[in-house]
């Protein structure tokens, strides 16, 4: 189920996450809490780098602080354990 509005403005309110990642979970498919927080943040970064064309998402530390904040963040939504 996609991110409800009242998770979304939750998640956009988290250090280091702005619409730009938010748009990219979607774009990925990731807008669902549970998804997202299974979800391995290597594997995001590595998916961000190929929808850009771009490094930087897979290069960057402040993309990498920024998913794994989201990720955390959806842990702490509905407790789940990354599942490798």
């Amino acid at each position: 189920m996609p991110f409800t509005l009242s998770q979304q403005q939750s998640l956009l309110a988290q250090k280091g996450i702005g619409t730009t990642i938010l748009k990219r979970l979607q774009e990925m498919g990731l807008d669902d809490v549970k998804q997202l927080a299974k979800t391995d943040p290597a594997f995001i970064l590595e998916r961000g780098a190929e929808l850009t064309g771009s490094t930087c998402w897979r290069n960057s530390p402040q993309a990498r602080k920024a998913i794994e904040t989201a990720v955390n963040w959806a842990k702490t939504q509905c407790d789940v354990t990354t599942e490798k």
